[in-house]
């Protein structure tokens, strides 16, 4: 691969799953389709408008097509927007270990920090050996009964042990005995074809935190998912229509924010438990930690989220907007983090 150019301007593979390569023709917000193509277009569009060449490589579980424009175009940088691999969640490490062997520069998180990361189980057992509080869970394998613990404390939620984005959460998720337990874990085993986890519900505020940088570490303005609406004693919850459906939020008062009153002393807590988070499970480029929030004050870790979402009206998109980055220059700032990471392997 040949080095930077002394100039602005870069050679940046973007890298998206095949049925996200946003058309040609796609340039008007109010388009329909662009709701399915909103991070890779606004990605796409700020690199551009960064001026650098853009090309777009649709990945599903073949890397000749990648190979292919590396070894062609030669790339400066990868762009990573890969969420999956060959339809698994858990294998997004593979490509960014491939980019590491070809000796590519790439954006976000490494392989090892993914891999950590997206097992929630393996993660949690980590952070709890650096005695950091994280609710208490237990992981049913798939393809075999679900026998839940006779010391399990309920109310759990119930969901896949590594599906991101809420995938398979629902207002059934929330299980409060061992009879719906078992039918809940059924039902993940049967549709995800994988483990499921049952993680202790904490009640209280959930709190999502934007960490930047390799080495030295940003922490951005804490965002919080609020329930305005929620009948006193009902589980709070970012389901899949939480996360994913406006009108939803809408209609039951639901909305992202940025966190107000918080207790004195509280953000400095947060900042500096998030980046003790991010260290341990060695993560990198850029990452979302979702936290909750008790009546009492303490701070459970529920997960990490490397690469999380960067459309414009994404959270961490909001929080680098608070703390004075554009979007243009948010850009900028993942890929130089994403140069400088990789800067010994580049050849």
């Amino acid at each position: 691969m040949k080095k930077r150019p002394n100039g602005r301007s870069l050679r940046v593979m973007m890298l998206v799953h095949p049925t996200l390569v946003p058309p040609d023709d796609l340039t008007n917000n109010n388009d329909p389709r662009m709701e399915q193509y909103r991070t890779e277009y606004d990605v796409k569009q700020a690199l551009l408008a960064l001026g650098h060449e853009v090309r777009i490589v649709g990945v599903y579980d073949d890397l000749a097509p990648v190979r292919k424009t590396i070894e062609e175009w030669k790339p400066h940088i990868a762009f990573n927007l890969i969420e999956d691999f060959a339809g698994v969640s858990a294998f997004d490490y593979y490509m960014v270990s491939y980019l590491a062997m070809m000796k590519i520069p790439y954006t976000g998180c490494n392989p090892r920090g993914l891999l950590l990361a997206r097992d929630k189980a393996l993660s949690k057992k980590l952070l709890a050996y650096h005695r950091i509080a994280v609710p208490e869970f237990s992981v049913f394998p798939y393809g075999r009964p679900a026998r839940p613990e006779p010391r399990m404390h309920y109310p759990v939620i119930v969901k896949s042990l590594t599906e991101e984005g809420s995938v398979g959460i629902a207002q059934a998720s929330y299980v409060e005995n061992a009879e719906q337990l078992r039918e809940r874990v059924s039902l993940i085993h049967e549709k995800f074809q994988g483990d499921a986890i049952a993680e202790q519900y904490i009640d209280g505020r959930e709190l999502y935190v934007t960490v930047l940088g390799n080495t030295r570490l940003q922490v951005l303005a804490i965002r919080e998912l609020a329930f305005r609406q929620a009948a006193e004693g009902a589980p709070r919850m970012a389901t899949y229509k939480v996360k994913w459906d406006p009108k939803y939020r809408e209609r039951w008062g639901i909305d992202y924010q940025f966190a107000t009153d918080l207790p004195e002393g509280l953000p400095d807590r947060i900042n500096k438990l998030c980046k003790r988070i991010y260290r341990i499970l060695d993560l990198s480029g850029y990452a979302r930690i979702d936290l909750r929030l008790t009546p009492a004050g303490e701070l459970y870790v529920l997960e990490a989220n490397p690469n999380p979402g960067i459309a414009r009206d994404e959270d961490s998109t909001l929080s680098a907007k608070k703390a004075g980055i554009g979007y243009k220059d948010f850009i900028r700032l993942i890929l130089q983090l994403g140069l400088r990471a990789h800067a010994r392997t580049a050849i």
